[in-house]
């Protein structure tokens, strides 16, 4: 079976930063496209970042480049979102997914999602 799971949420102050990680299993990590998205109540999902396979191709989102790291460690089969400065607005749950195609939803897969709350 096929397993993601996000973890390192919290609650923290602007300008905090924070660090997620997901460990998935049951897919050939190496050979996927891996994503972090965030949604809040009624609003849409959104791409945070997303890196290729092998780290030679990254993506942003609005408002969270600069700030915002996505990296993989293929021996471990993990991925990681480092966030700095957070804002809050960047109050979400955070989603971990892992596709062979990044404009495809053949073969995806998502975590259950890790809360991060910014406020003062």
């Amino acid at each position: 079976q096929v397993h993601l799971a996000e973890s390192g949420g919290g609650e923290v102050q602007p300008g905090a930063s924070l660090t997620l990680s997901c460990e998935t299993s049951g897919i050939t990590f190496s050979r996927y496209f891996v994503s972090w998205y965030r949604q809040v109540p009624g609003k849409e999902r959104e791409l945070v970042a997303r890196l290729s396979s092998f780290g030679d191709m990254t993506d942003y989102g609005d408002g969270v480049e600069g700030r915002f790291r996505i990296s993989r460690d293929n021996s471990q089969n993990k991925m990681y979102l480092h966030m700095t400065d957070l804002k809050p607005e960047d109050t979400a749950m955070y989603y971990c997914n892992a596709a062979i195609s990044p404009w495809s939803s053949l073969y995806e897969y998502w975590g259950q999602g890790t809360q991060v709350t910014v406020s003062s």
